[in-house]
């Protein structure tokens, strides 16, 4: 008797596991590589604006682009152009940062992994672009820049309306070249 209520166990979990979905690769994140991918930084007005008193009015501008490398592996940059103009103006400096990684992402779907490449990894890049960007403002001679977080979340939000509205409007945004993916944010 006791043969075939193991039996009877043996099929009952045998019907479970084949009725449940295959669950597949677990959800995965891996930061493969973080690099400076450009940097440049120029003070169009130097000696002058060293004789002026520093109060600028900054001017930001960040974006990040995303691009599958191979099946799991996308690269993601994070660029930022700072511009710091004084009255009159006179362009204190210019800076901009791309900052890039390369990111393993399986097991997850197509709109999980545009939330991954436009919120999880630019957080991820966030620091180290916020740590070239002071040090290249320092190394010009102006004040350290400490750039507050950004809240990736509600840009990339903000984006995905964007390109919703420009979709029921009947514009088309401008096609990527190559295997790129749209600019998120």
């Amino acid at each position: 008797m006791s043969e075939s209520n193991d039996d009877d166990t043996n099929s009952t979990n045998e019907n479970q596991a084949a009725t449940q979905p295959d669950q597949g690769v677990p959800p995965q994140l891996r930061i493969e590589r973080i690099f400076l991918k450009d940097a440049s930084f120029e003070s169009p007005s130097s000696p002058e604006v060293f004789l002026r008193q520093w109060r600028p009015e900054l001017k930001l501008d960040i974006n990040t682009q995303a691009k599958r490398v191979s099946e799991n592996q996308h690269q993601v940059v994070l660029t930022i152009t700072i511009t710091a103009q004084l009255e009159g103006d006179m362009v204190g400096f210019i800076v901009e940062v791309q900052q890039g990684g390369i990111f393993h992402i399986e097991g997850v779907e197509d709109n999980q992994l545009a939330q991954i490449l436009g919120i999880a990894c630019p957080t991820t890049l966030f620091p180290y672009l916020r740590e070239s960007v002071d040090g290249l403002v320092v190394k010009g001679g102006f004040p350290p820049l400490q750039l507050a977080q950004v809240n990736f979340e509600a840009l990339y939000v903000q984006a995905m309306r964007q390109q919703a509205e420009q979709k029921q409007g009947g514009a088309e945004a401008p096609s990527a070249e190559g295997s790129t993916d749209p600019v998120t944010h």
